[in-house]
């Protein structure tokens, strides 16, 4: 990812908000000379080695969960809020539009799961949604008959992969003047809808740095 330096992020606990509330990653390996992709829910553990771990699973047909045998590197890719920002919001003039975004890249090698950390993955990653539900008590897996959940088990297979490398990039206007950035913030705080209002939070945080 091409990262100019005022776009990059190095700040540990926003790329850790952003993966854990856009938790849903792009997953792409080089296989046969060609680029395989999957959407794959992602449970960050941020405390596992220098850059934290990844836990997901896929079906056991794709052939993307064949083909990662614990020795190819693979990527995952978190996109977090993004939208259009038209050059009419900034008071500097001659200027064209353009896309805000964050966007978190991880590497790493998925090595595949046992069954038993395969429980685990699934425990917590339907936990960590389920709390995220106002007022609902959590569905687990004892809603489900064992074997049956067993079964559906067998289906699917589970991978823990330590980070590597990591990359983080907001393009929140930066690189304009704050004049500019406050023409922008206004403009989609006006707009509403939770693109926008997710994308002015993020510079509305970055002015206050």
């Amino acid at each position: 990812m091409y990262i100019p330096r005022h776009f990059a992020v190095d700040d540990r606990a926003r790329i850790v908000e952003l993966v854990r509330s856009y938790p849903l990653a792009t997953l792409a390996i080089v296989q046969d000379g060609a680029i395989e992709a999957a959407h794959v829910p992602v449970v960050f553990d941020a405390h596992r080695g220098e850059y934290g771990a990844v836990r997901f699973h896929l079906a056991g047909a794709n052939p993307i969960a064949r083909a990662l045998d614990g020795t190819r590197g693979a990527m995952l890719v978190f996109s977090g809020p993004d939208t259009y920002v038209s050059p009419d919001w900034y008071e500097s003039k001659h200027l064209v539009p353009t896309w805000d975004y964050a966007a978190v890249h991880v590497w790493g090698t998925p090595v595949p799961m046992e069954d038993a950390p395969l429980c685990n993955l699934l425990g917590d990653l339907s936990a960590f949604q389920e709390d995220q539900i106002p007022g609902k008590e959590p569905w687990t897996s004892d809603k489900l008959p064992a074997d049956l959940y067993e079964k559906m088990r067998r289906a699917i297979v589970g991978f823990d992969m330590m980070i590597r490398r990591m990359d983080a990039k907001w393009k929140m206007s930066q690189n304009r003047d704050r004049r500019d950035r406050a023409g922008v913030i206004r403009a989609l705080t006006g707009l509403g809808g939770e693109r926008n209002r997710a994308v002015a939070a993020i510079m509305s945080s970055l002015e206050s740095d």
